[in-house]
Parts: structure tokens; sequence; C-alpha cells
């Protein structure tokens, strides 16, 4: 039971290592089953000797024709601080090896030949500005060699080159971003680089529109691809002579998804700046004017520190979300100004400040109507005048006040007028202050009698009959009430000031919302991708 029990566990093991083993059978039959293939390989890189280090032409002096193109597979990523992209292409390179020629009808009519691309003789094609990695392939697939001579290698490749981001219009921004190819080693007199939609012997070429191939491109999620192009130099370096050295250029011209950054950072900033707007609108007693301006700089200055983060430190240029940050900053340092300025006028009173005329004259009879500012008007109250002592002691006496009629009788009914008067009051004819008065009032010219002076003399005299307190109370009720009439006056003036704080919020609220809206229609809406109508390219080109 125990053996059969070992037999039998062992029976899966004892499987899997026959169907590795008839795998193995298999791969190597199909291995010989093309002997003439095998006997092809041999003849061409082992009987002949060929070597790998020698460009395969027939003649030193021969110029080697390689034609080259690019597929773009992926654009990885775009890092615009640092100026790189990363980009996933085939390389495609084509050549013809002098070496490697046979005739199909000796070799069992095969015209085909894969062979590891270290066996044969590659182009040493770098890329010139490479920005991080290597310079090279380093992924060595197999190349495709034709009965010809004809050599074609697609190779895969993650490249690393330098682009220089222009951040004028950021993050409305088209970049240009290049791919420079060469050889490194031969110059334009031994290898002749060109690309395979153009095979014409020119030594400049101009752009070539569709030069990379889309059929396997991945769309980006940030970035839309504009254009692809393609253009040959040739170039003289002072290093090696007057030998030139050709080069094929690809462009790659992508657009910014605007998207997710107008949202996350266009639309944040706009609100914020538009909420500076409150605080030339918030009453200026309730002392947040300054505390809000203060708290929209500090979150603006958080959006510059992001936006740091995103474009390259460059002094070349400003980033147009830069421009409208800066213009936002600016304004929201007047805005402070102009609060602590109206704050100033709103606590103004008589006692600090005289209001000049023309500031009465401007803000508050004509800007108020043109800024559809209506004042409320002032409660009716009985008009306050100072007391003075003669007519606040007249009230006490026991008929009407005398001397507030102005009686102007003729200068015959004068003399009876004054004794009657006089015999009222009580008052002797030795009274000097009655005659005084009497001959002071009256006029020989127009032989009239002012009757107010020498009643209020009767008044004064008559009065010194009541006792002190009621001198006292009556000098009191006369101070209170020229207190009220001053603290009347005084509040008036402060009342004034506050409508001129009221008026000048009104004038710097329009001309911010103004200065606001035509500052961000200049600056967000100046990008020329913005109004060019440009269609990313389809699919499969």
């Amino acid at each position: 039971m125990d053996a059969g029990s070992r037999v039998g566990r062992a029976s899966p093991t004892a499987c899997v290592v026959a169907v590795v083993g008839l795998c193995w059978a298999w791969l190597i039959r199909g291995l010989d089953a093309n002997p003439d293939a095998r006997r092809l390989y041999d003849d061409l890189l082992r009987k002949n000797k060929y070597n790998r280090l020698m460009r395969p032409v027939q003649n030193s002096s021969d110029n080697l024709k390689i034609e080259i193109s690019l597929k773009l597979s992926q654009i990885i990523d775009v890092d615009e601080k640092n100026e790189i992209i990363t980009t996933n292409v085939w390389l495609s390179q084509e050549w013809t090896d002098s070496n490697l020629h046979w005739k199909p009808d000796e070799y069992g009519n095969v015209d085909m030949l894969y062979v590891p691309a270290e066996s044969i003789w590659i182009p040493d094609l770098v890329l010139y500005n490479n920005a991080d990695g290597d310079y090279v392939i380093t992924l060595m697939t197999k190349a495709t060699i034709t009965s010809s001579g004809t050599v074609k290698w697609e190779p895969p490749a993650i490249y690393k080159s330098q682009c220089n981001i222009g951040v004028q219009y950021f993050p409305f921004d088209e970049q240009n971003c290049t791919m420079k190819l060469g050889s490194w080693t031969y110059s334009g007199t031994q290898i002749d680089i060109r690309h395979s939609k153009k095979k014409s012997d020119e030594t400049q070429m101009e752009f070539i529109q569709n030069a990379i191939q889309l059929e396997e491109y991945y769309k980006s999620v940030e970035w839309d691809l504009m254009n692809v192009s393609a253009q040959k130099h040739i170039v003289t370096y002072p290093c090696c002579g007057e030998e030139p050295y050709p080069d094929i250029t690809f462009h790659i011209v992508i657009r910014r998804k605007t998207l997710y950054l107008v949202i996350n950072l266009i639309i944040p900033c706009v609100s914020i700046n538009m909420l500076t707007v409150l605080a030339f609108y918030l009453p200026c007693d309730c002392g947040e004017k300054v505390s809000v301006c203060l708290t929209i700089m500090l979150s603006l200055s958080l959006f510059q520190l992001l936006l740091m983060e995103l474009v390259p430190g460059t002094s070349i240029v400003i980033p147009m979300i830069g421009k409208y940050l800066l213009f936002t900053c600016i304004l929201v340092s007047l805005s402070i100004i102009f609060s602590i300025v109206v704050l100033n006028i709103n606590h103004r009173s008589s006692s600090t400040h005289q209001m000049p005329r023309w500031v009465r004259l401007v803000f508050l009879d004509k800007l108020p109507g043109l800024l559809f500012m209506r004042r409320p008007a002032e409660k009716s109250s009985s008009e306050m005048t100072s007391i003075d002592f003669s007519k606040a002691q007249s009230e006490l006496l026991p008929f009407e006040n005398p001397y507030k009629k102005h009686f102007k009788p003729t200068a015959t009914t004068a003399n009876a007028s004054l004794d009657s008067m006089r015999d009222f009051h009580g008052l002797g004819s030795s009274f000097p202050e009655f005659a005084a008065a009497a001959a002071a009032s009256y006029s020989s010219d127009d032989r009239l009698l002012d009757f107010g002076s020498v009643c209020e003399a009767c008044a004064k005299r008559r009065l010194q009959r009541f006792p002190p307190n009621v001198h006292r109370a009556i000098d009191g009720i006369a101070f209170i009430a020229n207190h009220t009439k001053s603290a009347d006056d005084g509040r008036r003036t402060k009342d004034d000031w506050k409508y001129v704080a009221r008026v000048i919020d009104r004038v710097i609220l329009l001309l911010y919302i103004s200065i606001c809206f035509m500052g961000a229609m200049g600056i967000l809406l100046n990008a020329p991708s913005l109004y060019d109508g440009k269609q990313p390219l389809p699919d499969g080109i």
C-alpha cells in the first residue's frame, strides 16, 4: 500500500517531466526542420568570416545610405520643470549590407532570415539631445535580412530628450519637442542618413509632414498630439574639422489639455480675486475690511507656490497665469491701502478734521447721484437755539416776554409808555439802567422807540428778586441745551464723513470690478491656441 501510494503521488511529476521533454524535442526538431536556413546563417556569418565592426560597403569610399523612420507608441511624461520629455518609440532603420546577400534557390528558396542584431553591423545612431539615461538603444532585438542584402531593424526604445518648454502661455501652451538622431562615429561622407519618406539625394530638405507613424500611438491624458514632422540637417562641428555630419530631427508638437488646470488652478484663482470685491462692500464699522484683504493675499501666495512647482524657473518670460497672479496681488495690495484710507475717513469727526468745501461738493452733492446712492433723510426736530440769560429770566415774569416784541410807537406816546412801564415793574425814576436803555433805544431821526431793549433792562432788574437756586437752575438748563446742540452738530459732521467714506468705497468698488474684468480678459484670453482652431492628429497616420 505504501509503495502504491508513492507511485500514485509520483505520477504527476513524471507527467510534467514528460511534457517538458516533448516540448524540447519539438523545438529541436523545429530547428532542424529548416536546415537550409541554418546553412545560410553559417555561410553568411561564419564561413565568410563576417566582421560586424566594419562598415558594410564594397569600397571604403562608398557612401552607405540609411533610411530611418520613427513610430511613436506613447508620450510617457513631460517634465516642464526639468524640460524633459519621455517617449516610447520604435526606431526603424534600413540599409543594404553588401556582405549579406544570397541566391534563394541555393538555400531552398529562403529569401528572408532573422539574425540577432549583435551578430551584424548596425548603425551607431544616438539621440543627440538626450537628457537622461542611455544615448543608444539597449534592447538588441533581431534584425530582418532579405536575399538582396537589405537589413531592417526596428528596436523599441524609451528616450528622455531635452525639450525647451515655452511657458509664456501656460496653461494654454503648445510645445515643440525635438528628437535629433544621427551617427556618432561616421560622417556624411561615409553614411547618408535619410528619412524613409524622402529618398532624394538632396543635402537639405524641407519639413516632412506626418513623419512619425502613429498606428500604435496610445493617447496621452494630459497632452494632445498636434503635429509630427521631420527635417534633415547637415552640421559641421568644430571638433571634427570640415566633415559634415547629417542628422534627422523629428518634431513633436503637443498641446496641453487645459480642463484639469482650468478647474483646479484658474477658476479658484479668479474666484479668490473676485472675493476682494466684498472688502469694499463691507461696512466700514465692521472692522474686517483689512482682514479680508490679507486673507486673500495669503491665498494668492499659496497659488504662487503651487505654480512654481509646475513651471520651470526661467527669467526669460513670465507665464500667463503668473502674470494674472501678479496682477491680482497688486490689486489686492492696492485694496488694502484703499481700505485703510477709507477707514481713516470713516472715523473722522468735527474735533479732529474740518471737511473742506470741495469734499462736500464732490462726495456729498455730485457723486451720490451719479452712483445711484440715496442718503436717508434726517428726522425733523425742533430747532435748538442757545438760551441767553435775559431770555431765560423773562420766562419767569408774570407777563409775556416783552423784548420778544419790537414796538415802534411815535414820539408823542413815548413818554407815557415809558412811565407806565416803569411803574409796572416797580422801578423808580432814579433807576439808571432804565434811563440808559430808554435813551439808547430812542431815535431822534425816525422818532421811534425800541421797547424790546427797554423791557430787557426791566426784566434783568426785576429778576434780582428771585432766589440764587433759580439762577443756577436756569444756567444749568442753558448749558445742557448748548451742549446738546454742539453734540448734534458733531454727530452731523461725523455722519457726513461716514457718508463720504461710503461714496469712496462705492467708487473703488466699481473701479476694482472693471479693472479685474478687463485685466482677466486681457491676460487669460491672450493665448493664440484659443483661436487657431487646430484639431489633434487622428490615429493611424
